[in-house]
């Protein structure tokens, strides 16, 4: 694995870290191909449970490349095919841990993820706007089916920053963390994430993407065929588990 994407682990947590803190965790097509191999490893390690993708030193990430985007002979593949970071999907959980910016493609790549929780430094936006980059990361995609049509307008037309606030408020994020804390709180949520029933869990992460674009009926359809695999894995054992009176009152809820 190169070293701009450093992988690690806590317990059942992959935690994915952008290391190119010198261009402000900026992806070359090294990293970027790097990062999508540092995906398909997550994949396939049945003992991660949970990924976090970070940034180094404090920002996430700038997005693209922009000084090797422009040397002559350098081709950028879109992030959101089949050969990029963003295109391929996971059975799993990856939640993003933000600082600093958030920009361009590094949007792109925090909108890949399921969960974002950033602390009070973050800040997003799509500022390639200025420069006359289009966003071929499956931002366009993605943005609207997470903050809406009208706050996803707002950000691709006008380019402009939108810091931690205003994301929290629009749903970006979903959890404001204080300066410095971002990738411990990340980290205590994949456990968290990790310690319940997978199946289930998986099963309705799975169900919530798959509805996108389908009538009613088809997509309750599709989550009855999932949580009868679910079910059929994992939902006795709970049932049993909860009548012997673990979980009662509310239980243990992530937090």
């Amino acid at each position: 694995m190169s070293r701009k994407i450093v992988i690690s682990a806590d317990g059942p947590v992959r935690i994915i870290t952008i290391n190119r803190p010198a261009v402000r965790n900026a992806l070359d097509n090294e990293a970027a191909l790097a990062l999508r191999d540092a995906f398909a490893d997550f994949e396939e390690d049945e003992t991660s449970k949970v990924a976090i993708l970070t940034g180094a030193a404090g920002t996430f990430c700038a997005g693209a490349d922009l000084k090797e985007m422009a040397s002559e002979g350098a081709v950028y593949e879109p992030w959101a095919g089949p050969n990029g970071p963003n295109g391929r999907s996971l059975s799993k959980p990856v939640i993003a841990a933000v600082s600093g910016h958030a920009c361009a493609g590094g949007l792109g790549v925090a909108l890949r993820c399921d969960i974002r929780i950033a602390d009070a430094s973050a800040v997003f936006g799509v500022f390639s706007r200025r420069f006359g980059v289009p966003m071929s990361d499956g931002t366009t995609v993605r943005l609207p089916r997470v903050v809406g049509m009208g706050f996803a307008q707002d950000m691709l037309i006008t380019g402009r920053a939108v810091q931690a606030e205003e994301a929290l408020r629009i749903g970006l994020i979903t959890r404001l963390i204080q300066n410095g804390a971002v990738l411990d709180a990340a980290i205590t949520l994949g456990k968290q994430i990790a310690a319940v029933p997978q199946t289930a869990m998986n099963s309705d992460r799975h169900s919530a993407y798959a509805q996108a674009g389908l009538s009613l009926t088809e997509a309750f359809t599709e989550e009855i065929a999932l949580a009868e695999s679910a079910k059929a894995a994992d939902a006795q054992s709970g049932a049993a588990r909860f009548a012997a009176g673990v979980g009662r009152h509310g239980g243990r809820e992530i937090k």
